[in-house]
């Protein structure tokens, strides 16, 4: 069961890094205008992260929907999540209006304060997801049973009771 929860979490969060991340590419200047908003950033370093931070959210939805690297693609976009959420909050707290640019847009913008609680607590869910794959990376579907086999055929999750004896019942069972 847990494997199917780790296929939902892989998906829609890898799904919503992608929805993200192409809805700026095609925009870098609004990508830049949006990271410039927050006013978190020396300026010097505000182009390179508008203009990385799209293609960076595409590879990691990429590798999630695929199940590709699976935990330090994860861990990656826990911390993106965690910035995020800090970033937010700060606008919130300074008494910004600002578009968050989480897909698309960005800058300065009437009444966003608004909308802050729901994007925080999207990124909120978003983050439990994440850090869901990195406990638990392994999921249905994923390349990453295929790419980095353990050399053994055991697919059993120590976790559950069904199939899995340890040596002393294996013993005890054979005796019978």
């Amino acid at each position: 069961m847990r494997d199917w929860f780790g296929l939902v979490a892989r998906l829609v969060t890898g799904g919503v890094w992608i929805v993200a991340g192409a809805l700026k590419l095609p925009h870098p200047a609004d990508s830049v205008r949006a990271v410039r908003a927050y006013d978190l950033l020396p300026e010097a370093v505000v182009p390179a992260v508008g203009h990385l931070l799209p293609v960076i959210e595409v590879v990691i939805g990429l590798c999630l929907v695929l199940g590709v690297l699976v935990r330090g693609t994860s861990i990656v976009s826990a911390l993106l999540f965690v910035a995020f959420i800090i970033g937010i909050s700060s606008a919130w707290a300074r008494g910004l209006s600002i578009d968050c640019g989480c897909f698309g847009g960005g800058g300065q913008i009437p009444d966003a304060a608004a909308k802050y609680p729901g994007e925080i607590a999207r990124d909120v869910g978003l983050l439990a997801l994440s850090l869901w794959l990195v406990v638990r990376p392994r999921s249905r579907f994923a390349l990453d049973s295929v790419l980095f086999t353990s050399g053994t055929d055991d697919d059993t999750d120590p976790d559950d009771d069904e199939g899995s004896l340890d040596g002393a019942e294996e013993d005890l069972a054979q005796d019978r």
